[in-house]
């Protein structure tokens, strides 16, 4: 995984502002969503921030219906961790709840395309890929300290043999 540049950590600073983040918080996913469609799947707005953006397919926890969401993937060889931060705010993202009850997924990224298990990571697990998340990005910091009411999750997607 590639650590962002000088650039991309000042636009960090900006963007975990609660300000900024509060207006972009529900827009995001929905940019990035567009632009992966006009751009046929090869790129995302908030790749401009050094991110490593995946493409995560789940189905619905309530809908039973397929959604797809663009998220931060941290990779770890063949696994993929996954910040359920929700920026800060009240509830655990949409995405998590629905792999906790379809914990089968695709993932996009770049040419690769496959299906994951997800699962919740705890302990020594749970700080190693905070530790990493942290360090690619410390926004997280921020959102764990708004979001101190709840535990952030950290959903581990392995691919499914």
């Amino acid at each position: 995984m590639r650590k962002p540049n000088a650039v991309q950590k000042l636009l960090h600073r900006f963007f975990m502002l609660q300000s900024i983040t509060a207006f972009f918080a529900p827009r995001v996913h929905r940019m990035d969503q567009a632009i992966l469609r006009l751009t046929g799947g090869k790129f995302t707005a908030t790749e401009i921030l050094g991110w490593n953006i995946i493409q995560l397919r789940t189905i619905g926890a309530k809908t039973n219906q397929p959604r797809t969401t663009p998220l931060i993937g941290m990779f770890d060889q063949d696994k993929i961790a996954l910040i359920a931060s929700s920026f800060g705010r009240k509830h655990n993202p949409g995405w998590y709840y629905n792999l906790r009850a379809h914990p089968e997924c695709e993932v996009r990224f770049s040419a690769h395309a496959g299906t994951y298990l997800a699962r919740e990571a705890i302990g020594e697990e749970y700080d190693l890929y905070w530790q990493m998340a942290v360090s690619f990005y410390t926004g997280y910091e921020k959102y764990q300290q708004r979001a101190s009411y709840r535990h952030i999750p950290v959903i581990v997607l392995e691919p499914k043999k």
